[in-house]
């Protein structure tokens, strides 16, 4: 990353043990936005006063906007590819979309760090804001998700984590990223009636060593094969930073799902082919025991420009934005803009544990 490109939020960080997922909408009044918008200046801010009670913490916050709260907010212009959530499936399989303008990813080692920043930043926030979905996750043994497997294991790393997830193709936006969020909540009793070899087919791992089944075994349907994506003979990847979660007395058992990538396109396809099947109907069988509840897209502005958006006026923004209309219209020839890309995970019950045995 050449050392003068804005500084990046916290997307690449350090695996912890806590974590808190904050989604939440925008008011109505134009006072609330101005709220949020200066709001934007304090976030680094908050982060270092916060965390430098406990500096061998890793606290961090990553914060994201979603489509229209981006134009309610600062106006044109807007990163390329961001868009309203993209549902997929139908019925028992469905990746749903839910509303969420504003996105706080808050990470570190201890639970009461992550607890101390929340506070501050909502705070700050008062009536601008109203908190529609906030989950409390943590790490879970050795990096297990809520249904046992290992989570993450193919997660890029150092300079390759930097390539798949900071946005380089979008000037005004470079080292910013997209972020797709989904809370799905697991049917454990029937998970874990099924033994150990036919979940390790649903997900295409072993349970206990973490290795990729051998692919004369693995099923097509099995997690690993239907989130695994490859073009032009390159594996795509994106980072994904899930937690468990949950309340055993109220029997709420659920794994957090939050994937970083350049671009949505990538995530998109593996909903796509989780829920919907690749090809149709063959879809992911974890879905069997699980159900998103959940779904939202955001973009993660680099941390220098989530500064700078403290001062956008969208007025003014759309004011230049017509402008640019008019000359375009004009009898000189206009410029061909490039296409803006088009732009999720659900759970069911188990209806029969014949298919995988």
């Amino acid at each position: 990353m050449p050392d003068n490109s804005p500084e990046p939020q916290a997307v690449i960080a350090p695996v912890t043990r806590s974590a808190i997922f904050i989604v939440a909408t925008l008011a109505a009044d134009e006072a609330g936005l101005d709220t949020v918008r200066a709001w934007c200046a304090d976030v680094a801010a908050l982060v270092r006063s916060v965390g430098k009670r406990v500096p061998a913490g890793n606290l961090s916050c990553v914060c994201g906007f979603g489509s229209a709260a981006w134009d309610r907010l600062f106006g044109a212009p807007r990163p390329a590819a961001l868009h309203p959530f993209r549902e997929f499936g139908a019925g028992e399989r469905h990746a749903i979309a839910t509303p969420g303008d504003l996105l706080l990813h808050i990470r570190a080692d201890q639970m009461d760090l992550c607890f101390e920043l929340a506070t501050q930043l909502v705070g700050r926030l008062g009536a601008a804001v109203t908190v529609v979905d906030e989950v409390h996750g943590f790490r879970y043994f050795d990096l297990r998700s809520m249904v046992g497997f290992v989570d993450g294991t193919e997660n890029p790393a150092g300079r390759e984590a930097l390539e798949f997830t900071l946005v380089d193709d979008d000037p005004e936006f470079t080292n910013g990223s997209y972020v797709v969020v989904q809370k799905y909540l697991h049917d454990m009793d029937a998970w874990n009636a099924l033994p150990v070899e036919a979940q390790e087919r649903v997900i295409g791992r072993t349970k206990l060593a973490d290795i990729e089944l051998d692919e004369a075994v693995k099923p097509s349907s099995s997690h690993s094969s239907l989130t695994t994506l490859v073009e032009d003979g390159q594996e795509v990847k994106i980072l994904r930073d899930n937690m468990p979660f949950g309340r055993p007395g109220s029997g709420e058992f659920g794994t957090y799902f939050i994937g970083y990538a350049r671009s949505p396109a990538p995530i998109e396809q593996m909903l796509e082919n989780m829920f919907v099947g690749k090809p149709p109907g063959n879809y992911d069988r974890l879905l069997d025991f699980s159900r998103a509840v959940t779904g939202g897209l955001f973009f993660v502005p680099s941390a220098d420009l989530l500064e700078a958006l403290a001062e956008r006026d969208p007025q003014a923004a759309e004011a230049g934005a017509g402008e640019d209309a008019a000359a375009a219209a004009s009898p000189a020839p206009a410029p061909v803009s490039a296409a803006a890309p088009d732009g999720s995970l659900n759970i069911g019950s188990l209806k029969g544990t014949t298919q995988y045995e």
